[in-house]
């Protein structure tokens, strides 16, 4: 396998980064303008972790097909970081937004369809009580209190490379060398010692989470099913099942949050393999990309719930926000239940990310690069490593960042959109299999681009005797 020459990379960037300046004008331009109101120039700063010389601006967005302020239309693979997991803005969803906005958008009281919407839920994902948030982060937060509330335990208990939103108690770090639980470095105006009350363990490390959990002390063990926010990193056969038997046994609450796996399968990843959590979170795509969250639990979990919070006093939980439940939200939740959430939409996804895996694979093995590809469902990963990853240590030990944001920019300057924190690739219900003839085609481009004579490896110096 040939090496990529450090100098061949630094020369492709700099010539994608001129490329980009001089085709988009008109988002350099609004880069420039929105400095004087926005923090780092974008409405939330995570806009601006793209690695293009400035934050691409849209005007429109459509299936899948996005448009930017200089009038370029890119086949998009992001997907809103999974929002718009269905395609940019459908039309039953659409319909049901107009129709909606007419008649109200919130009075802290339950809209008429609130039952309906229950129903759905449940035949949706297969737990039969829920409740609402705007965001997956705060249905995290709010299902974290109810752990503790009930189980009357402290301690939460999470994998290392996790992801649930902007959850302080899950912004910690392990530290590889003890294991020990470590306050976040990058994490912004920490004053409360959350890694006091969290545990991190490896992913796929059964004794690891059997020695967290025999403390006695863990709420709940809040999981992705597959990390998806460091590398999509899967789980190891068998892994779920022997952590269900250990969480049981240890009286821990398993807390699935499955925000970014519902791209497995019709109902998300726990329902299609039978995981049976206590709780599940759903956020981003579940209304089609409406602000709105939803935590579900089962019948035995709600009883404990409403024990608790009868035995509570009076006065302000903690739990909920006024906006959580809203006519509006309602109204797009349940037009995205009925009309997104189908085995039909979720067929097209999955054999056509199967498609752009394939392709993806063959291309990687003709240029004999070593690299992978890991796919769960309509979600996959291009991984600059010879594996698939065994847990998050596994990932930082592979990284490529440079390699990463060359691939980035280079396929957005030639019209395709990859999510810019890693090389995550979502098919939708309206990508065509011209949209992924496109990725391909680019991908063809940029290993061509990166063809190199190997750089020699640097010999050993001679010994020498005493």
């Amino acid at each position: 396998m040939t090496a990529l020459a450090p100098d061949t990379l630094l020369a492709i960037q700099h010539a994608e980064q001129q490329r980009f300046i001089a085709s988009h004008p008109q988002s350099m331009a609004l880069a420039r303008a929105a400095q004087q109101h926005y923090l780092f120039g974008v409405p939330l700063h995570w806009m601006r972790d793209w690695p293009s010389p400035a934050t691409l601006f849209v005007a429109q967005a459509q299936g899948t097909a996005l448009t930017c302020a200089d009038g370029l239309r890119y086949a998009d693979f992001c997907l809103g970081d999974t929002g718009a997991m269905f395609g940019h803005s459908p039309a039953p969803l659409a319909r049901a937004l107009a129709e909606q906005a007419s008649n109200g958008l919130t009075c802290m009281l339950p809209a008429t369809n609130a039952a309906a919407v229950g129903e759905a839920l449940s035949n949706t994902f297969g737990l039969p009580m829920w409740q609402m948030a705007l965001s997956a982060s705060d249905a995290n937060r709010f299902v974290l209190r109810w752990t503790r509330a009930i189980t009357g335990r402290p301690q939460l208990l999470v994998f290392d490379g996790c992801y649930h939103g902007a959850v302080d108690d899950t912004l910690v770090d392990m530290d590889p060398a003890s294991g020990n639980t470590l306050p976040r470095p990058s994490v912004l105006g920490q004053v409360h010692n959350h890694a006091a009350f969290t545990r991190v363990v490896p992913f796929n490390d059964l004794p690891a989470l059997e020695a967290a959990l025999k403390q006695g002390d863990v709420a709940c063990l809040l999981a992705e099913p597959a990390l998806t926010n460091f590398g999509l990193v899967p789980p190891a056969p068998g892994f779920w099942e022997r952590a269900r038997e250990l969480c049981r046994q240890h009286g821990a609450l398993f807390v699935c949050d499955e925000t970014h796996t519902i791209s497995t399968a019709l109902g998300g990843y726990a329902r299609a393999h039978g995981l049976e959590p206590d709780f599940m979170v759903v956020g981003k795509a579940v209304a089609g990309g409406l602000p709105c969250a939803v935590y579900g639990f089962t019948h035995a979990v709600a009883e404990r719930m409403v024990s608790t919070k009868n035995a509570a006093p009076e006065g302000h939980s903690g739990i909920g926000t006024t906006l959580a439940g809203n006519a509006l939200t309602l109204a797009a939740l349940q037009a995205s239940l009925e009309h997104l959430h189908t085995a039909a939409n979720y067929a097209h996804m999955l054999d056509l990310a199967a498609v752009l895996e394939q392709g993806l694979r063959k291309r990687i093995a003709a240029a004999d690069r070593p690299w992978t590809v890991t796919r769960l469902g309509a979600r996959m990963e291009l991984q600059f490593m010879p594996h698939t990853p065994r847990h998050a240590q596994d990932v930082r030990d592979h990284a490529q960042g440079e390699l990463e944001a060359l691939t980035h920019l280079f396929m957005l300057n030639r019209g395709v959109l990859l999510t810019p924190f890693h090389s995550m690739m979502l098919v939708s219900p309206a990508t065509t299999q011209d949209d992924v003839a496109r990725l391909l085609s680019v991908f063809d481009e940029l290993l061509v681009a990166l063809k190199a004579p190997p750089v020699p490896p640097v010999p050993a110096p001679a010994s020498r005797s005493a």
